[in-house]
């Protein structure tokens, strides 16, 4: 995997951060990812939501047609990764 430029990533994270609610989250998305990129992300939450919940890549699949080697990545990520799933899938809980 290539290595984030740390300045960039800083700045990016920084915009991110600055963003306030809902709508203002969605304009910067929809105005830096495509549709499909937004897709994308969308759907590695939505696997990673349902690996915590239990299911099996099987279900995951035939529910949201997203590839086992996408479940796979997520799962990886759920275990092995930056700890930035669990983070998030913590405060969406607490949220819910």
């Amino acid at each position: 995997m290539e290595k984030l430029d740390p300045k960039m990533a800083d700045q990016f994270y920084s915009a991110i951060l600055s963003l306030e609610t809902k709508d203002e989250c969605r304009a910067f998305f929809e105005d830096i990812c495509t549709i499909k990129e937004m897709q994308d992300l969308m759907q590695r939450l939505q696997v990673a939501l349902m690996l915590s919940k239990g299911m099996n890549y099987q279900e995951i699949s035939s529910q949201t047609s997203v590839s086992s080697a996408t479940i796979s990545r997520v799962n990886r990520c759920l275990n092995y990764g930056e700890g930035g799933y669990g983070i998030v899938l913590e405060r969406m809980g607490k949220n819910e």
